[in-house]
C-alpha cells in the first residue's frame, strides 16, 4: 500500500505517544501498527480509537487518537482473548454437531461460556472432544473478519441456517444499530465485538473447559433449558496454572468448610437462606457488633431500632413497592370486622429511619443528624442464587442514614471514608478501592444539584486521601454514589461499603428542616454502610483470614490443654486466671495425646494453645502454641495474663487499655 497520497486524502491520526502523523483515508488499525513497526505489527491484538476499543481491521476515515494494544494490556487481552475463546468453542460445537443451535457467549470473570440447544447432554467425553477440536482450530491462524450487514440480509441468513435463536437476538437489536457478523475461518456469528485477528491469538495452552451446567434461555425459566459450557482463558500457560492453585486455595478457605471445622454455623433446607448460628458463631458475630456499635457511637451516631413488618402503604409511599415488591415477603395480617392488611418484611431499613426523623421539628442546628441501625431485613432471594453466608435471605445490616444541608454532603463523606477505613484496618484489610458513579441518564433532580452532589463525593474522596474509579452512569436514580470495593488475601474483590446521596425519599416521605433564615427546606439523606450485610462480611472475613481470625475477634481465643491427668488444680488456675481478664478459653483435660489435641483444635482454628504439664506446673509456666508457628514458646503464667489480655483488646479499646495500665505502673 503505497501512503504517497496528496494531503486531501489523508486524515491526522494522534498516536499513544503524543505524535501525529497523516495517513490515507480508510487506513486500518493493523496497517498502521505495520508502518510503525513489523514486530508491533505481529504482536498488535486490537486498537483503541478516540477512546473506543475496536478491531485492527477498522478502516480510519476522519481525524483520530489510536492507541495499538499487545498481550501485554493485560486486561484488553484477556477480555479479547476469552471473548474469542467462546467463539471457537462454539466452532468446535457446530463442526461436531452441526444441527446444535448457538445463542451468546458472553466474557465473564476469568473466562467465558456459550449456551447452546442440544437435545442430549454434554458428556466428560464430549467435552474433551471439544477442547482437541479447539486447540486444532487455533494452530489453523484462520482470519477472523468483521462485516456489517443490514437487518434483512442478516435476518434471511439465520432463516436459511435455521437458527432461532439468533433471529431474537437481532429482533432485540435497536434500528438503528449495526448489525455485525463476525467470522472465523468459515464459521460465522453474530456478534458486537471487538476480536482478535486470527484464531492463532489464543494460546493454545491457556484455555479449559470447566463444566457444563443448565440454564434458561435469557435466564426466564419460562423459556427452554439450555446447556451452557463454562471455561477459562489466559494469556499464558503459567497463569493458567496459577488459576487453578488459587482455586484449590479458594477451596481450603471455602467459609462454608471454615463454619463447619469451626462450628459457627450450619445451613438447612427448612429455613434456606437463613443461618443457624451456633455459639461459636455467634460470640464473633456479636462480638464484631458490639465493635461496629462503639465505633458508630464514638463517630457521632445514635443507634435507633426499628420495626421488622411495616404496612404496604409506607413501602407505596417510599417508592419501594413499585421497585422491590418481588424481592419482598410478604405478610398478611387479618383484623377483626376489618379487611386484612399487607405488610412486609422490612428489605431495607431507610424508610423507617424517616420516621424517626420526622417526630418533631428539626433546626438546621440538629444536622448533620446521624442515625444507626443494625437492621434485621429479609429480601427474597432466588433459591439457586443462595450460597452460604455469601448471599442469604435473612441478614443484619449494619445502616445507617445521615441527614444534612446540601452544604454538608463533601465534610460527611469524608469523615464516613476516614471511618469506613479505620474499620477495615482493624478487621485486616489494608486495600480498598474507591468506584464513583455519576449521574444515570434517568435520574429525578435539577443537573445544577447534581454537580454539586457529584463534585461534593469527589472532593470528599479526594481530601480524604484516596483515589476513584468512574462508574459512568452507574449512580442511582435519586443520587451519586460511592462504593467501597475490599481486595482480599487471594486478589478477589468485594464490594461491601457504600455511600449513596439521596435527594428524592426525604422529599417524598415529608421531611423538613428549618434552615437558618426560618424558612421549611428538604435535607439530603446520605444512605451508607461499612460492612454490608454481617453474614456476608462474616464470610469475606473468613475466607481471607482462612479462618485465622484476628485474636480478638476469635470466638474461642485460648484453649488450656493437659499433657497428662494428674497436674491437680493448676489447670482450673490458668484457665480461671485467663478468664477474669476477659480472654475466652476453654479447657481440655481429656485423657488424650498431647498431639491428638493440637491437631484437633488446629483444625478449629483456635489461635493460642497454651499446653501444660507436670513442667509447666512447677515453673508456673505455660507452653503456648500459635496457630501456624511451629516453634512453641514457655510464658510465665503472670506474663501470659498480661501480654495475651492485652492483644485480645479490640482495636478501638486499646489504647484506653494501655492508659489504664501506665496509670497502675505509676502508682
Amino acid at each position: 500500500m503505497s501512503l504517497n497520497l496528496t494531503e486531501d486524502h489523508k486524515i491526522a491520526v494522534e498516536l499513544s505517544d503524543g505524535s501525529s502523523r497523516r495517513y490515507p483515508t480508510g487506513i486500518t488499525g493493523f496497517e498502521i501498527a505495520k508502518d510503525l513497526s513489523t514486530s508491533l505489527a505481529k504482536k498488535s491484538i486490537a486498537c483503541t480509537v478516540n477512546g473506543n476499543l475496536t478491531d485492527l481491521s477498522t478502516k480510519l476515515t476522519t481525524d483520530c487518537s489510536i492507541t495499538i494494544h499487545t498481550s501485554k494490556d493485560t486486561e484488553i487481552a484477556l477480555e479479547l482473548i476469552r471473548h474469542d475463546c467462546a467463539h471457537i468453542l462454539a466452532r468446535a460445537v457446530q463442526e461436531i454437531w452441526p444441527n446444535v443451535k448457538v445463542t451468546i457467549g458472553p466474557v465473564i470473570q476469568d473466562g467465558f461460556f456459550y449456551d447452546f440447544d442440544k437435545d442430549e447432554p454434554f458428556s466428560e467425553n464430549d467435552i474433551d472432544k471439544i477442547e482437541a477440536l479447539m486447540r486444532s482450530i487455533i494452530e489453523k491462524k484462520d482470519a477472523v473478519k468483521k462485516e456489517t450487514w443490514d437487518r434483512e440480509k442478516a435476518l434471511n441468513f439465520y432463516k436459511e441456517k435455521n437458527e432461532p435463536y439468533k433471529i431474537e437476538l437481532i429482533q432485540d437489536i435497536p434500528v438503528n444499530e449495526d448489525i455485525k457478523m463476525y467470522w472465523h475461518g468459515d464459521w460465522q456469528d453474530l456478534c458486537r465485538g471487538p476480536h482478535l485477528v486470527h484464531t492463532g491469538q489464543v494460546p493454545a495452552d491457556s484455555f479449559k473447559l470447566t463444566r457444563v451446567a443448565g440454564a434458561y434461555w435469557k435466564g426466564n425459566s419460562k423459556n427452554k433449558m439450555l446447556q451452557r459450557i463454562y471455561g477459562v482463558a489466559f494469556r499464558s500457560k503459567e497463569e493458567l496454572k496459577q488459576y487453578f492453585l488459587r482455586l484449590e486455595e479458594a477451596e481450603r478457605r471455602d467459609h462454608r468448610k471454615l463454619g463447619k471445622d469451626m462450628e459457627l454455623f450450619h445451613l438447612q433446607e427448612e429455613a434456606a437462606g437463613s443461618i443457624f448460628w451456633h455459639p461459636n458463631g455467634w460470640k464473633l458475630y456479636s462480638t464484631l457488633q458490639e465493635y461496629m456499635s462503639r465505633k458508630l457511637e464514638n463517630n457521632g451516631y445514635a443507634e435507633v431500632k426499628t420495626p421488622q413488618i411495616v404496612d404496604r402503604s409506607l413501602w407505596e409511599k417510599s417508592g419501594h413497592w413499585d421497585k422491590f415488591r418481588e424481592n419482598m415477603f410478604i405478610v398478611e395480617v387479618d383484623e377483626q370486622d376489618k379487611a386484612p392488611r399487607i405488610n412486609a418484611l422490612k428489605p431495607m431499613n431507610c424508610p423507617c429511619h424517616v420516621q424517626i426523623y420526622n417526630q418533631g421539628i428539626k433546626s438546621y442546628r440538629d444536622l448533620p443528624l446521624r442515625m444507626a441501625e443494625f437492621g434485621a431485613c429479609h429480601r427474597n432471594e432466588p433459591s439457586g442464587a443462595l450460597h452460604g453466608l455469601m448471599r442469604v435471605r435473612a441478614f443484619l445490616q449494619d445502616d445507617a442514614h445521615i441527614f444534612c444541608a446540601e452544604q454538608q454532603i463533601e465534610s460527611e463523606t469524608k469523615k464516613f471514608i476516614e471511618l469506613l477505613s479505620e474499620v477495615y484496618k482493624d478487621l485486616g484489610f489494608t486495600e480498598f478501592k474507591i468506584k464513583f458513579s455519576d449521574r444515570p441518564e434517568n435520574r429525578a433532580g435539577s443537573d445544577q444539584v447534581w454537580d454539586r452532589a457529584e463534585q461534593a463525593l469527589k472532593s470528599a474522596t479526594k481530601m480524604a486521601g484516596y483515589d476513584f474509579l468512574l462508574n459512568k452512569g452507574e449512580g442511582a436514580f435519586y443520587g451519586p454514589k460511592l462504593e467501597f470495593v475490599l481486595t482480599d488475601a487471594l486478589g478477589r474483590d468485594w464490594q461491601c461499603g457504600t455511600l449513596q446521596v439521596d435527594f428524592v425519599l426525604p422529599e417524598r416521605l415529608g421531611s423538613t428542616y428549618i434552615n437558618n433564615i426560618g424558612e421549611k427546606q428538604v435535607p439530603v439523606m446520605l444512605h451508607r454502610a461499612i460492612l454490608g450485610s454481617f453474614e456476608r462480611f462474616i464470610g469475606i472475613l473468613l475466607e481471607n483470614t482462612a479462618g485465622r481470625l484476628p485474636f480478638w475477634l476469635a470466638p474461642t481465643q485460648i484453649v488450656i490443654a493437659s499433657i497428662t491427668t494428674n497436674i491437680g488444680n493448676y489447670i482450673d488456675e490458668v484457665a480461671s486466671a485467663f478468664k477474669k481478664v476477659g480472654l475466652r478459653c476453654k479447657v481440655d483435660d481429656r485423657n488424650e495425646k498431647i498431639n491428638y489435641k493440637v491437631r484437633e483444635h488446629s483444625i478449629s482454628k483456635i489461635p493460642i494453645i497454651a499446653v501444660v504439664g507436670e513442667k509447666e506446673v512447677k515453673s508456673r509456666t505455660i507452653n503456648v502454641r500459635r496457630l501456624g508457628l511451629k516453634e512453641p514458646q514457655t510464658i510465665a503464667l503472670d506474663d501470659a495474663i498480661g501480654e495475651l489480655s492485652m492483644e485480645a483488646t479490640p482495636p478501638d479499646l486499646k489504647l484506653g487499655k494501655e492508659l489504664d495500665n501506665r496509670v497502675i505502673v505509676t502508682k
